[in-house]
């Protein structure tokens, strides 16, 4: 049977990416189609069934999209500044909002329709780490739902995890469930798919933690690791589990790590292949395949799950990706 499966992919403004665009794989080539919706500077998204609700850093706003004929339904403040990413709890009823500007974790209520109620319940992070550039202050970069309802926040900005447990429209009380090495910068976060364990990316040290539940839901480290070769200079990326294989992007070194996960959890380096262009900020699993989104040149590269590049689509800025069919 041929492969054949459509995909979104955003992109920034000031690389020159015209809005949303249809990308579609087919039998080893990656096909550009057109742009289905003029919304730019598009990092995160997230779906709920026809929904689409993607962040766009530059408005600040998150915006609703009908995927059924990619007409903006609304697009609202994302209750913080330069908003880089968002989730949707299990239920569709909440949805959750990194403003990486300013620190901000905000929770939406969703009615029926999937449209926000009411005014959101907002945390703003404080602290700092010793990077003066890049840690001056707090800088929420990811949120996620655990499969038990915990909320995850990783803030680069204080090297913290944040453990949050939503109620009624509430996020409820913050608490730091894990301090990282000071200067390490913590961005995103991967779940076991069936242990709890959580693998985290540190965006400035370049490492990946794997973390314990622990009493409280505490997170306790028991491996960390480099995700590079050998030194370099480079940011941590992208991070993606798919089944007992854990991959993540290095921007500098623009290369994709594979890592084996055994059977306790804990990891060990496969390979490390060149991702096909230049800072690799997004990763995604198609079929066989992986897709890697590079938000300062080289577009979307096709890769095969343990091989080299096979294909490419020309998306300027590229920085998300999301599977439509």
């Amino acid at each position: 049977m041929e492969q054949q499966c459509a995909w979104i992919a955003g992109g920034y403004a000031e690389a020159g990416a015209m809005g949303l665009y249809l990308v579609r794989h087919r039998v080893g080539r990656l096909h550009v189609e057109c742009v289905v919706a003029p919304v730019c500077n598009v990092s995160a998204g997230v779906r709920r069934d026809a929904l689409w609700y993607l962040v766009d850093e530059v408005a600040g706003d998150v915006v609703l999209i009908d995927s059924t004929n990619w007409r903006e339904i609304v697009r609202f403040p994302s209750a913080g500044h330069a908003p880089c990413h968002l989730a949707l709890d299990a239920t569709g009823t909440m949805l959750v909002v990194a403003n990486y500007g300013d620190g901000t974790t905000a929770l939406f209520t969703l009615d029926d329709r999937g449209l926000p109620t009411g005014d959101p319940d907002c945390y703003r992070h404080t602290g700092n780490g010793p990077d003066p550039d890049r840690q001056a202050g707090p800088h929420a970069h990811w949120v996620g739902f655990a499969p038990d309802g915990t909320l995850y926040v990783a803030d680069l900005g204080n090297d913290c995890v944040l453990g949050f447990s939503p109620n009624s429209g509430r996020l409820g009380t913050a608490k730091i469930v894990f301090t990282a090495p000071p200067g390490s910068g913590p961005r995103q976060i991967a779940f076991h798919p069936d242990r709890p364990i959580l693998y985290l990316l540190s965006e400035l040290a370049s490492t990946l933690s794997v973390l314990d539940r622990g009493d409280g839901g505490r997170l306790v480290a028991r491996q960390c690791v480099s995700t590079l070769p050998s030194p370099a200079d480079n940011l941590g990326g992208a991070i993606l589990v798919d089944g007992d294989r854990l991959y993540v992007t290095n921007r500098g070194h623009d290369s994709v790590a594979t890592f084996a996960i055994e059977t306790d959890g804990a990891v060990h380096l496969i390979s490390h292949r060149a991702s096909g262009g230049l800072s690799p900020r997004f990763l995604a699993i198609d079929g066989d395949h992986l897709l890697v989104a590079h938000e300062r040149q080289g577009g979307v590269t096709l890769m095969e799950r343990d091989g080299p590049v096979l294909a490419r689509a020309d998306i300027p800025g590229a920085a998300f990706l999301g599977a439509i069919g």
